[in-house]
């Protein structure tokens, strides 16, 4: 996670294998849920901040720099749709038959997918939340349609040294045992 970027556009051409690898995620039911608002450039990017933005503090100029943002988003209706078809044999679109959401899986694994493309890329790249109120006025600034969720957003550019510390400074990670637990918890 990269928090800090140079004032540099990245070639647009890498963005889009980017999103190309992005689109290629796993998709419960081959339903391919997901789609992504992408903002390039200082007034794309500019709007999104000035929507999104009300702490003085959040963002930092490094990340405002970034030059790319993308907003993966998982669209429920598509897979209750899918798996009310004939193949899938339900019948409707019944959400309670689903122990987990997965259109959120699956806008997850993209979102994953878009970090490890732009590291293959030689760029960095953040994936961050916003509180629940700046969705709203996502949605408000970009038109995106009710049907469809954006899960968090992700900066995208060329890396710049981060003069901030890392969380990661006062919270190492977790030793290997501490997260694989073999044969039983």
């Amino acid at each position: 996670m990269w928090r800090t970027y140079r004032d540099q556009p990245v070639d647009p051409t890498v963005v889009e294998r980017i999103l190309d690898v992005a689109r290629r995620a796993p998709s419960a039911g081959f339903s391919q849920g997901v789609a992504f608002l992408l903002l390039q450039g200082e007034e794309e990017t500019g709007m999104f901040w000035d929507s999104v933005s009300r702490e003085e503090h959040w963002p930092s100029e490094g990340l405002r720099r970034a030059p790319v943002l993308i907003v993966p988003l998982a669209g429920k209706d598509v897979y209750l749709n899918r798996y009310a078809e004939e193949d899938k044999g339900w019948t409707d679109r019944d959400e309670a038959r689903w122990p987990v959401p997965y259109w959120l899986v699956d806008a997850s694994f993209a979102s994953m997918l878009i970090l490890l493309a732009a590291v293959d890329e030689g760029l960095g790249a953040l994936f961050f939340g916003l509180e629940a109120d700046r969705y709203v006025a996502l949605r408000e600034a970009f038109g995106v349609p009710d049907a469809w969720t954006p899960i968090g957003v992700i900066a995208l550019g060329h890396k710049e040294t981060d003069p901030e510390p890392s969380s990661r400074d006062t919270h190492p990670r977790k030793s290997f045992d501490d997260v694989v637990h073999r044969g039983h918890w």
